[in-house]
Order: C-alpha cells, then structure tokens, then sequence
C-alpha cells in the first residue's frame, strides 16, 4: 500500500467522526429550533396581525393594568415588570374567546403568537403611559397639594383633566418616531438582547406549542385563583377603614414603637405579589434602606431638635425632620442615577465603536432601509434566518419616521406654551434637538442591560431647563414639563425596542408592532388621566404623608426642581453634608457592586431601592420580603412548580388588590362609606389606658 493511500486510510475516521458531529449538530440545532416547531403555520399579513379583537381585549386589560400601576406610582413608585402578566391575559382571553367562535362555526382567523404579541405591545404601551405621564412624579409634582408640603407654595398649576390629556398627547408619540430608523441596528446588527423582550416572547411563542397551552392554562387557573382570592381580601379590609388610622393597614403587628417608626405589616396583597416577582436584592435592599433611615438615622436626627432646626417645627416641615428624610434621599438617588447613567453610557459607547469597528460597518450608522451589515445568510441559524427575513420584510419608510418626528416637534412646540406659559419654544426646540440622541442611548443602554433610565434623563431635564429658566420666570414649572417631555420621548423609545424584540422573536411584522405602539400609546393618554381623576377625586388626602396614597415621587420631584432653581440655602442644619455623605455612598456602594463581579456583586445591596422607603417608611418592604421568603421556601419544596406558576401566582394577587381600588374609588366618589372603624391601641390610647386602669 503507498504512502499516499496509508495517508489517506489513516484520516478516514477523523473525516467519518466530523461528518457525525456535523450531523448531531443539525440534529441538536433542529430540536432547539423554535421555528421549525411553528414552520407549518403560515405568518399572517401584518394587516391580518391587527385584529378588532385584538384591541378589544387591549384596551380591556390597559384600564386593568393602568389601575395597577397608579395604585404602584402613588404609593411607592415601585413598579414590576408585567409584561408576562400581559401576555398570559391576552392570551387567555383571546383563546376563550376564539374557542367560543370556534364551537359556534363563527371563527374565521385562528388565533396567532403574532396576534399575542400585537395584545402584549398595546397593553405594555398603554399601561406604560401610567408611569411615563407622570402621575405619581413630575405631572402631579405641580399640583396645589403637593406645593404646599415644599418650601415653594406659590409656584404650581391647578390640575385639569383637559389639560393633563392634551399634554400626553402632544408629548407622548415623539419617542415613537424617534429610534424608528435605527430598529435594523439595534435588534439585527447590533443583536441587543432587551431582556423583558426576549423572556416575553419565549413566553407567548411558548404558549401556541401544545405543550406550553397546557401550562398556559395552569397559570391562567392560578392566576385567577388568587386573583379572586386578594379582590376578596381588598374588599373584607375595605368594611374595617370608616376612619383615619382604621383597618388592618394601621395594625401594629411588629409593636408600638416599630409601628411610630414605620415598620409594620400593612396585609396588601398587591406588595407581597410584588415581592414575588421583583429580585431578592431589591426586596432586601428596600429593607436595609429602611432599617438605616427609620432604625438608626432619623430617630439620631429627631434627637437633635432644638439645635438642628427649630422644635416648634411640625414633623411635616421641610425646614425640619421633613427635610432630612427627602434631601438626603434625593441625594442617593441622584448619586444611583448618575452613576448608572455614566455606566450605561460609557457601556453605550464603547459597545458602538466595538460594533462600528470591528463589523466593519460605515462610520454611518445603517438604518431600517439599507441592506448593509447584515450578518452572511449561511452564518445564520434556521431561527435567524426565518427572523431577520420577516423583520426585513415589512419596511417602515424613513421619511415617514423623520417627517413624523419634525411634524409631531412643531405640533409640540406650538401647543406646550399655551399649556405651561412658564415652558418657551426654544427650551422645547433644545430638548427635541436633543431628544433622538438621548432616546437611542435609552434604547441601545436597555438592550444591554434592561435597565430604561427615563427618570434619569427626566430629571437632568428638571436641573438645566429649571436653572436656564430660573425662580423669577417660573423655573419650578417649566423644569418639571420639560421633565416630562423627556421622560416620555426615552422612555416610549426603549418600549418601542423591546416591543421590536418581542415582534421578532415571534415573526410578528415590525408594522403590525408600531401601529400597536401607536394605537396603546393614544388608549393610555386617555385611560391613564382617567384613571388618576379617578384617584385624584376619591381619595382627598391623595399625596399627603402618611396617607394610602403618599406619593412620595411627586414630593421628590417637586424639591429636586427646587434645588435646582434656588440652591441650597433652605436646606435645614447639616443636612447638606449628610446629603454630600449620601451621594457618595451611593456611588461607592455600585462602584463596589461592580467591581466585585457577579459571584460576590449580587449580594450588594442597590442603592436606588434603598433610598424608597427613606421618606415614606419600610411597610412596604416587610410585605415585599414576605413574598420573596413564600418564593423562597416554594423553590426550596419545588423549584420547577415555582419557576413556572411562581410570576402567575404574583400576577393575581398584583390583579385583584389592583382591581379593588377601582369599586373602592367609586364608592368613596358616591359617599359610600364602611361600616366599622378597626382601630388599634396607640400610645395615646395605651396611656389613657394606664391612666383610667390606675384610678
């Protein structure tokens, strides 16, 4: 046998084994392919993926979810993502009702993932405006309620339903046509992940498989279970409140002097749900921050009355107690804020010239409707392929984008004046020139990280427009619109960008996707006002401390833009060094974060989450750690039954607490009142008490 013939034999098996992992890999590829198990279904038209049914049952779940996000906004601003609550409801109400069509021959389109995700697009879109409106920060920051607990009374806008809806209207569709032409970059080019995006359509492709209906219909069934279960409980606490300070919300269940200190258990199902889907660390993080500000630093402060500020002060003043709790925690939330901001940017950036340089793409970023930078078809999977074919498919025309946005701008900047005289054209016409850069830095930054920074962007807006208008020509106003002008152009740009994700992980056209936006956009500028008059008139301690519904960013907010227009020199005794103190912890704890890497990292605590119960107190935070601790030992028993009925469970008691408030509100509007006044033994009442036992 010749050289070259041994060679040859003596290769064959190496040849032979690649040839059987090559097959093994397509083998492995095709049982992992999402596609393949959907290839039979044909994709409808992006017209046939936007169905009156659809919007129907959208515009149902977006007055739900927008009741639940204002009770979460105007009492404690912490807002769960409830993406995965969206889409398991649309799916659940759309599947009952095609089944019903079904039975009786009336059913004429199946009911598709793209349809799915068109519902989940909507309802996010919607609800999102009940946060982005500002109702609970900015918008109800310029209220004559809010005013009056500042140092600045005169400075505010009598608040109407007309007005607030015009407002969201001219400012809320902008972001929308803002990173339009960029979508190609971002979810192709670029391949950003947009966590939420990503888990919210492996969720919704999951349940048009046979096997994901199945569990589908398990977790709509628990969803309901406790759904029923936390509405019925909202309405048994409801009969005990006839008075202030009635009800189980006022029972001192870790003792008296934890109860004067704003540690107790309030039983509100909405914040133990809550608890069980946020992370372990924001929930203990909004603990420790408790524990720090009510356990150790303002009863240390308290001590000091007489020398630090006046003792005839009451608790409510800013130029006492009062002052402390907000500045200071202004001051680690600005610190949070700045340094993620730096860290998202720089991420940002660097991320763009990674890409730029080493994909060999043109110093010109390329957009919806160029070709270039596409990856090789034959380097793609079957996935991939099928994907990028479809969200290439259905263009959105640049010049549609720009001529929206520069339409949209001159709109904006003719009716905003005569809406804030305080807020002139040319500070509209700096942040819109501004505005596209900051909503792809939002948008590219969320893909990264899932982490929107709106309110950071919103509140550089307070300081540089607040301080350019200054205290003689309405700064405290103007600072606050601008506020909310940025606030809703990043924040619908990154929305926009998962829901873009979201569209392409489950072939549903980028067409259908923005239409989706756009029509859930202008549902929530109508339900979300509605739904905060709602509040506004039912509730009429609405905003004050210690109420139901304390919103504590509206009171933030309101001295952030103060700080900006007049300085520190209302700040009381020391409180400037404390707020100095506490901008730098909040740096140096996430710069330790960081540099302690993800094996050590996750068990330091977030300083944002922190700062929360700083002014409004850690009720919430006892709640929020229960749910985490029923998470906890569930994993511990069944990890599996957990991971899979764990986010429904949450979703139903987030739901049905939620959907109280709204019998609640109207029965308070009607002057229904509860029966019984449940009131708990107090320190007054303990010491009449005493005093009656000891005679």
């Amino acid at each position: 046998m010749g050289k070259n013939e041994r060679e040859e034999n003596r290769f064959d098996p190496e040849n032979h084994n690649q040839e059987e992992e090559e097959k093994k890999k397509q083998l492995k590829e095709e049982e992992l392919s999402v596609e393949r198990i959907f290839e039979n279904h044909e994709v409808p038209s992006w017209r046939k993926q936007l169905t009156v049914r659809a919007f129907v049952v959208s515009f149902v779940l977006s007055i739900l979810f927008s009741i639940i996000v204002m009770k979460l906004n105007l009492t404690t601003g912490i807002i769960p993502s409830l993406n995965v609550s969206a889409g398991l409801l649309g799916f659940f109400f759309v599947k009952t009702w095609t089944k019903l069509l079904h039975k009786s021959g009336l059913l004429r389109q199946p009911f598709t993932r793209q349809e799915n995700t068109v519902i989940q697009t909507c309802v996010v879109a919607s609800s999102g405006i009940a946060f982005s409106g500002g109702f609970g920060s900015y918008l109800f920051a310029m209220s004559e309620r809010i005013a009056k607990q500042s140092t600045d009374t005169l400075d505010f806008k009598k608040l109407s339903l007309g007005w607030i809806i015009g407002f969201l209207f001219t400012a809320s569709f902008l972001g929308l046509f803002s990173v339009v032409p960029l979508r190609k970059i971002m979810i192709i080019d670029f391949r950003l992940t947009y966590p939420s995006g990503t888990a919210t359509a492996h969720l919704i492709n999951s349940f048009h498989t046979p096997q994901g209906a199945k569990l589908a219909k398990k977790q709509v069934r628990e969803l309901g279970k406790f759904f029923t279960f936390s509405f019925l409980w909202g309405f048994f606490q409801w009969f005990y409140t006839a008075g202030d300070n009635c009800g189980f919300a006022s029972f001192p269940s870790l003792g008296l002097k934890a109860f004067d200190n704003r540690f107790y258990f309030d039983f509100s199902a909405t914040y133990v749900g809550v608890g069980m889907i946020c992370p372990y660390i924001v929930n203990i993080s909004v603990l420790l921050g408790g524990i720090i500000s009510w356990g150790l630093m303002w009863p240390l402060i308290e001590d000091r009355k007489g020398d630090w500020y006046s003792a005839d002060l009451s608790s409510g003043s800013f130029s006492g107690i009062q002052g402390y709790r907000v500045f200071i925690a202004i001051a680690m939330i600005l610190g949070d804020g700045l340094y993620n901001f730096i860290k998202v940017l720089s991420r940002t950036l660097l991320g763009l010239f990674h890409q730029l340089r080493y994909k060999d793409v043109s110093s010109e970023l390329p957009v919806a409707d160029h070709s270039s930078g596409v990856s090789s078809q034959s380097q793609l999977s079957y996935d991939d392929k099928q994907r990028t074919q479809l969200f290439l498919k259905d263009q959105i025309p640049i010049m549609f984008a720009v001529g929206g946005y520069v339409a949209i701008a001159a709109i904006s900047m003719a009716t905003l004046p005569h809406i804030f005289h305080q807020l002139k054209w040319y500070y509209i016409l700096v942040i819109y020139i501004f505005a596209p850069a900051l909503a792809f830095c939002n948008a590219y930054g969320c893909g990264l990280t899932d982490w929107s920074l709106a309110s950071t962007y919103g509140k550089l807006a307070i300081f540089i427009i607040g301080a350019w208008a200054g205290a003689a020509h309405g700064g405290v106003l103007a600072g606050l619109a601008a506020c909310g002008v940025m606030m809703n152009i990043v924040s619908t740009a990154s929305d926009l960008m998962q829901d873009f994700k979201t569209g392409y992980l489950t072939l549903a056209s980028p067409r259908s996707m923005f239409v989706s936006q756009i029509i859930g956009t202008a549902m929530g500028c109508v339900i979300s006002p509605c739904v905060f008059w709602l509040f506004y008139k039912a509730f009429n301690n609405l905003g004050q401390p210690g109420s139901q519904y304390p919103a504590p960013n509206a009171v933030v907010f309101r001295n952030m833009v103060l700080l900006g227009v007049k300085g520190f020199s209302s700040l009381p005794k020391n409180c400037l060094l404390l707020c100095y103190v506490s901008f730098g912890a909040a740096i140096l704890i996430n710069l330790i974060k960081d540099l302690a890497g993800k094996k050590w990292g996750r068990f330091i605590p977030l300083p944002m989450a922190m700062a929360i119960p700083f002014y409004i107190g850690s009720y919430f935070a006892i709640d929020m750690c229960l749910g985490s601790l029923i998470l906890f030992v569930w994993e511990k028993i069944n990890k599996a039954k957990a991971d899979a009925l764990g986010p429904a469970v949450a979703s139903g008691l987030i739901c049905g607490d939620g959907i109280w408030t709204l019998p609640a509100s109207i029965l308070a509007l009607a002057g229904v009142k509860p029966p019984i006044c449940m009131k708990f033994l107090s320190r007054g009442n303990n010491a009449k008490v005493d005093k009656f036992l000891g005679s």
